[in-house]
Order: structure tokens, then sequence, then C-alpha cells
């Protein structure tokens, strides 16, 4: 604990004379984007490269099997966009987007609810819910590798707005924005861990901390506690338009889906 409060307490030092807005609010260099990986020991980057010591893909092949079945639901995720290795590649890559039913934006675990609404009859998933997660691991892992690229859309312009604002200001009783760790802190050590540039081109991912595997959202709750803020309710609007920047932000770098992070 004590190890703990001295380095969030080193970070809110390094924070205290920014002005916001101007310089503070400069979004990182797009020559210096890197990955989450980067920042990993080498023993961890071999495990997420490997599919069979990778925890993720425990719940990639869960999420398989639910995409071709058709148990519980009117018809199977397979009967409309096919079977194969790779029914969807490269469709993860290219969200949040927004929903044409409903004109809001929406990212893949919405997209996956909204279909087994619309066309399985049957209910939506709970957030972070065992098979939410499956199917959503299985779906990004179909685009493990493929740039990141949101598709040019004019109605994302007020959510990308909401979500810059809402990395760059400053919140909970330690006054950090998620801008003050991950484009001013990033490479440096917290806790023993590196601190990266907080890119979400690995989630779902396995977190070491977690034991699990959890939802980007769900790593925002956990940034939002760790600064002492309350947190948002997953797939709050809040959330997905954070999403969106963070996705723009990482623009090229390569889904890596299962990731494992610390």
């Amino acid at each position: 604990m004590r190890r703990r409060c001295l380095a969030l307490a080193f970070l809110f030092l390094t924070a205290c004379g920014d002005a916001e807005p101007g310089p503070d609010r400069a979004d990182l260099d797009r020559d210096t984007l890197v990955s989450g990986y980067a920042f990993l020991t080498r023993e961890t980057q071999r495990e997420q490269d490997d599919e069979f010591l990778n925890p993720g893909f425990l719940w990639v092949d869960r999420g398989a099997g639910l995409f071709n079945s058709a148990d519980a639901v009117r018809a199977s995720c397979a009967s409309c966009h096919g079977a194969g290795d790779r029914p969807l590649a490269g469709v993860a890559a290219r969200y949040p987007r927004i929903d044409e039913e409903t004109g809001k934006l929406t990212n893949l675990e919405g997209r996956i609810n909204f279909c087994r609404i619309r066309h399985q009859a049957a209910e939506p998933l709970a957030p972070e819910s065992e098979d939410l997660l499956a199917l959503s691991a299985y779906v990004a892992s179909l685009s493990r590798g493929v740039p990141i690229g949101i598709e040019p859309d004019e109605r994302l312009a007020p959510y990308y707005a909401k979500g810059r604002d809402y990395f760059f200001t400053r919140r909970g009783q330690l006054n950090l924005a998620c801008h003050h760790c991950h484009d001013r802190n990033w490479g440096r050590a917290l806790r023993g861990d590196t601190i990266s540039q907080g890119h979400g081109n690995g989630f779902p991912a396995y977190r070491l901390e977690w034991q699990s595997l959890g939802s980007l959202h769900r790593r925002f709750r956990d940034c939002d506690t760790g600064v002492r803020a309350a947190p948002r309710p997953l797939q709050s609007e809040d959330y997905l338009a954070l999403e969106l920047y963070l996705a723009q932000r990482a623009s090229g770098l390569a889904v890596e889906t299962p990731a494992i992070r610390p």
C-alpha cells in the first residue's frame, strides 16, 4: 500500500503544474505510438504470442463454440456471418462505430447484443458476463494482426470530442487525467510495472492483476477507481466515447486480442 501511495503521489506531483487547456491537451505524437506489448517482459510476450500458453484463448475457444451454436437462440451467429477460420476478419478493428438503427455509438460488445436482440430472438448478455467476454474475444481475435482503422463518419465527431475531453479531464481525489499517465509518463515505472500509452488494441485482455479476461470498460473503471473518482457504468456513453477516442489515437496499431496485460 505504501509503494502504491508513493507512486501515485509521484504522478500527482508531476501533473501539478499543468495548465489546461493549452499544451497539456496536446495529443500523443503519432510517431511515438507503442503498443502495451512492448512493455511486457519477454516471458509474457512469448506467452501472449503462443495460443497454447495464452490463457485468453480459453475465452476465445468458448466464444467460437457460442458463435457456431444455435442453442438457446433462433439462429447461430455463423448462420449469418459464415463459418470457417476467420468469418469476420478485420471487423473488430473498425469498432466503435455508429449503429445504423439507433444512430448511436456502439462497440463490439454492443453490436453482439444488438444481433442477439434483432436476429436471434435472445436476451442481451450482461456486460462483463463470461458469454459476452467470450464472444467479443472470439470476434476480436479474428482481427488479430489487423491495424486499427475507424472508418470516417461525421456522426462520430461529437463522440470523439467527448472521449477526448474525458481523456484530458482531471478527476478524482488525486486530480489526475488519463493523459497524465499515458501521455506524459508512459515508459516510467509504477508499482513494479511500466506505464503504457493506454491503448485498447489488446482488449478484451487477460490481466495478470485480475487473473481473468476483462473488457476495456472494466479497465476504465479500474483507472477511475485508481484516481479515486466515481467510475462510470460499463457500456455508458462516456466510456464508449473514450473507447472511440482511444481507437482513433491508436490508429495503425495491430489488434492483439486476447492480449496479456499486467
